[in-house]
């Protein structure tokens, strides 16, 4: 939950962020997300990842048929919203952009312009799915807090040297230990 919080804090301070929607089932996130200024809607196909992504670029679309969407990891609790702004200043140019990875295997961010669908495919080796797929790879210098998402403890660790948000932050006050590798966050 912590991460989720500071990654949708980060993404709110951005300026070049209009609006936050979460997709997810989880009440206590969704009230928790709610109060920080986003949106939420249920995960109305509840058919993994990528299906959920796809429905929250329609939803927000209903409502604004004209807008880019952009997905985000929930994972990336060193997110700075100065280096997400420079992401979307550069999807601007292209139909659709993707950031990979810490790993450079997967993805953590993938946008489409507006009228141009987000055809997501996260998961696994998603940077060359999204590469195959027409979607251009931001240039990755400078971008450490954007592809920086935490499945592992070693993960948590180099977020950590990064510097979290303040919820991640002080939970981690305990040894790091204590949530390695436990999905703790």
């Amino acid at each position: 939950m912590y991460k989720r919080q500071d990654t949708v804090s980060a993404a709110l301070a951005c300026p070049a962020v209009r609006d936050v929607l979460v997709v997810t089932d989880d009440p206590v996130a969704a009230a928790a997300l709610t109060a920080l200024g986003a949106a939420t809607v249920a995960d109305a196909p509840a058919a993994g990842l990528n299906a959920a992504l796809e429905h929250g670029a329609r939803t927000v679309r209903a409502g604004r048929p004209g807008a880019a969407v952009a997905a985000l990891n929930a994972d990336l609790p060193a997110l700075r919203p100065r280096e997400l702004a420079r992401v979307l200043d550069f999807a601007d140019a292209f139909p659709r952009t993707f950031v990979t990875d810490a790993q450079e295997i997967g993805t953590t961010f993938l946008s489409a312009a507006p009228g141009v669908e987000l055809r997501p495919d996260f998961g696994g080796a998603s940077r060359a799915r999204h590469r195959a797929s027409g979607a251009v790879e931001v240039p990755v210098a400078g971008l450490d807090s954007v592809r920086r998402d935490v499945d592992t403890g070693e993960d948590l660790r180099a977020a950590l040297a990064l510097g979290v948000g303040r919820r991640t932050a002080a939970l981690c006050s305990a040894p790091v230990s204590a949530v390695d590798g436990r999905g703790g966050l």
